[in-house]
């Protein structure tokens, strides 16, 4: 099973390059590529030097021996009722999907959208994605859905809002064209809605679950911190995922860990979350056998 991370808070702190080579330093064998920047009218994705930064990445990633297998489109994808922002977004994600493309990944996860109570959710979320399959096809790429929460301000907790359970998510999935959509499981955001990650996959099963993100929390904040330092259940999650035959890759998103550590540091810091993924996948390797 393919290990990967997002390049997001390296890319950050050192630059696309330099994150590329860290992470391949420690050991991964690929990168989710974080677009979460090129809402930024100014970032370099946005000029028309971007399809030669795409391949100088790409380039940079091959040499350094790993691959791209997945990238993250900018977020909130939607914001329902601003029109102006959903058209600057919309072309956004759809140069996110080139990007993606350029570089090699075959999945990109772009998040669906909560809306007010009054709108049929599921219905602008469907419309949406399919205005997305035409580019799909153009760049050859799939998107992913992901489950996600929303935030009740007045009890001060985190509620479900739109493809929260592993349920809704499939739901969601099934009505769009399964050679292009398929779903992403944040295992994280399961458990904050009050879902265990392991219902989710069993319910998802592996013809719907194609990616992951994989973090840990104490089931009160999105804490995306490296697996075993919150409550999770990674016992119950791995055995799940072996169940199910998930073929997937393991891709952490748990850059909250390196929140903190000294750039001096960080190297090991990333090395230890690298071997803490290669465990959990051992893990799911064993039980499946």
């Amino acid at each position: 099973m393919i290990l990967s991370t997002q390049t997001f808070y390296l890319s950050e702190l050192f630059g696309d390059e330099t994150a590329v080579r860290m992470l391949a330093e420690a050991g991964y064998d690929a990168l989710d590529y974080s677009m979460f920047r090129i809402t930024e009218d100014s970032h370099i994705l946005n000029s028309e030097g971007y399809k030669e930064y795409a391949l100088n990445l790409k380039r940079t990633a091959e040499e350094a021996g790993v691959h791209f297998n997945q990238a993250h489109a900018p977020f909130p994808s939607v914001r329902y009722g601003n029109d102006e922002y959903n058209a600057d977004m919309f072309r956004k994600i759809v140069r996110s999907m080139e990007v993606a493309s350029i570089l090699g990944a075959k999945i990109i996860i772009v998040h669906p959208f909560a809306c007010p109570k009054e709108v049929d959710q599921k219905g602008e979320n469907i419309a949406f994605y399919n205005r997305l399959m035409p580019y799909c096809k153009e760049y050859g790429i799939k998107v992913a859905l992901e489950n996600m929460w929303g935030y009740d301000e007045r009890r001060g907790c985190i509620v479900p809002n739109v493809c929260s359970t592993g349920a809704e998510l499939a739901e969601y999935v099934d009505e769009l064209d399964s050679e292009w959509f398929v779903a992403c499981l944040d295992v994280g955001h399961s458990g904050l809605i009050g879902e265990e990650a392991s219902t989710a996959i069993r319910v998802l099963g592996k013809e719907r679950l194609k990616a992951l993100h994989v973090h840990d929390n104490d089931y009160k904040r999105d804490c995306h911190v490296i697996p075993f330092v919150g409550k999770m259940n990674w016992e119950d999650i791995t055995k799940a995922l072996a169940d199910i035959g998930y073929e997937g890759d393991f891709t952490l998103e748990a850059d909250s860990f390196l929140y903190g550590y000294d750039k001096e540091f960080i190297s090991s810091a990333v090395k230890f979350m690298h071997d803490t993924g290669r465990y959990l996948i051992s893990r799911i390797e064993n039980a499946k056998k």
